[in-house]
């Protein structure tokens, strides 16, 4: 876990409006993992309360990591693919024009992206011809085997158009769901930035964010306070001349 230390950042949302969201539900005891304990403010009808005293401190220290990347203008990868998070990570990463994974992980995204990057190369292609009326050379039948083929695709890769590098850091929503995304980004030496829940290990997350993450109103919230991270951090970019 890093932490970023002696700078000034804006704050993270009120703990009001945490609470509102319910950001602060865990899940069962039984279900915690040991390295969430520091984390746990209480256990109440046998599931956890999160802290959110700490959790806002942790997506300070998150946004700060996130307004750096901005004003460097970094690429994120967004990952959510549990059926909560699916559309918000979506919106998400339209928002700033960023990559995004909500269909199954493809093993290899990060740890072999050549072979990625050919797959999103032949998407790409497709899609170009077939704008430009480039697909009247083939049969009938050879568009019709094209057109599947690159239906799926597009269902594994359209979030990905455009990535022509490994990104400078995930987002994920669910590090514990999402633990392939997140062992492929630390092998590759790409920071990781995870809302977890208390079922998860955050022993080799850089920036967790402890919360609620199977919830529609708690991962708005925190996906929200990244997205406006990172344009705030945009905003303050030196201007080119």
């Amino acid at each position: 876990m890093k932490k970023i230390e002696n700078e000034t950042v804006d704050a993270p949302p009120p703990m009001e409006k945490m609470f509102e969201a319910g950001t602060h539900y865990g899940y069962s005891k039984s279900r915690r993992h040991p390295s969430m304990s520091p984390y746990i403010y209480a256990t109440k009808n046998n599931s956890d309360i999160i802290d959110l005293a700490k959790t806002s401190l942790l997506l300070e220290n998150a946004c700060q990591f996130v307004r750096d990347l901005g004003a460097r203008n970094k690429i994120m990868l967004f990952v959510g693919t549990k059926p909560e998070a699916k559309e918000l990570v979506k919106v998400a990463a339209e928002s700033l024009n960023m990559p995004y994974v909500t269909e199954r992980w493809i093993g290899g995204t990060l740890s072999n992206f050549s072979e990625i990057k050919k797959r999103i190369a032949v998407l790409e292609t497709y899609r170009k011809d077939s704008s430009e009326g480039g697909l009247k050379k083939y049969t009938k039948k050879e568009r019709s085997v094209m057109a599947k083929e690159m239906e799926r695709l597009a269902k594994y890769y359209s979030g990905l158009v455009g990535l022509k590098k490994t990104p400078e850091a995930v987002f994920i929503v669910d590090a514990r769901k999402e633990h392939i995304a997140a062992t492929e980004a630390r092998k590759g030496n790409v920071s990781v930035i995870a809302v977890v829940n208390s079922d998860s290990d955050i022993k080799d997350i850089d920036y967790p964010i402890m919360g609620n993450d199977a919830s529609i109103p708690s991962i708005r919230l925190f996906t929200d306070t990244i997205v406006q991270a990172y344009k705030k951090g945009q905003m303050s970019a030196p201007k080119k001349e």
